[in-house]
């Protein structure tokens, strides 16, 4: 059937008109169009997300009992590391406080039933913003020297990426790219408790290894943070059937 397709003079509406007496409107300031609707998430992906959350809240009530407290007089390895942030304590802070709010704000805004709460919209992205740049400069400070630097400016660039085209998407009121994007930098941020059970693995083999924190501290940041930004890539695209293209426009 032959269609033709008028942009109306207000610019905010697609009109289809068909061979037959009906018209179609399509209204492109209200709701946003929807792409293929996608199946649920397996359970092994929802039981890692949520393991993952847990994991980052538990790291950073870890490290601000480890700032707060008086140093130890333990030659444990992670003596090391707990005198490392104690260096920076306050650019720590300043990282992983918000980084601890916006981990507990994931699971309001993006599984919540029901209309979003305004102020965890508001508050999501600035502090998403805030943890991004500190992590740059946190980078400053790598336990793990170039390699792990290289792996925090890579994966939280794509962060900071993502988090930018999930709050353009917004404000285009295309709530469908919108949580797309999200999750890609939810998943993200996230890596870093994909991290722990990594470095657990190199601390437990390190009498084969003889690899100490500073030799791989960068390799466990790549795997950690490759490991979710492949599994969220190659779920979005399974899910949703949408190629990459697909979501500039």
């Amino acid at each position: 059937m032959r269609t033709l397709v008028r942009l109306n003079k207000s610019c905010d509406r697609l009109v289809f008109y068909g061979r037959s007496s009906s018209v179609t409107r399509m209204d492109l300031t209200s709701a946003p169009v929807s792409v293929q609707k996608g199946m649920p998430a397996p359970l092994l992906l929802r039981a890692g997300f949520w393991l993952s959350i847990v994991i980052g809240i538990a790291v950073v009530i870890r490290r601000l009992i480890a700032l707060a407290g008086p140093p130890s007089a333990s030659a444990s390895p992670m003596q090391g590391l707990d005198e490392a942030f104690a260096g920076h304590a306050g650019l720590t802070l300043a990282h992983i406080i918000p980084a601890l709010i916006l981990v507990l704000l994931v699971p309001i805004v993006m599984f919540r039933k029901g209309p979003r709460l305004a102020w965890a919209d508001q508050l999501l992205y600035p502090l998403g913003a805030i943890v991004g740049v500190t992590a740059y400069a946190m980078s400053a400070y790598s336990v793990g020297g170039w390699i792990e630097r290289s792996a925090v400016l890579v994966f939280d660039s794509i962060f900071l990426l993502s988090l930018w085209q999930a709050w353009r998407f917004r404000q285009l009121r295309n709530a469908t790219f919108e949580r797309r994007w999200l999750l890609r930098a939810v998943v993200i941020l996230l890596g870093i408790a994909t991290t722990r059970p990594v470095m657990g693995m190199f601390f437990a083999t390190r009498r084969l290894t003889h690899l100490e924190p500073q030799q791989f501290f960068g390799i466990a940041f790549w795997i950690g943070f490759s490991i979710n930004a492949i599994v969220i890539e190659l779920w979005l695209r399974r899910r949703d059937g949408v190629p990459e293209s697909a979501d500039q426009t």
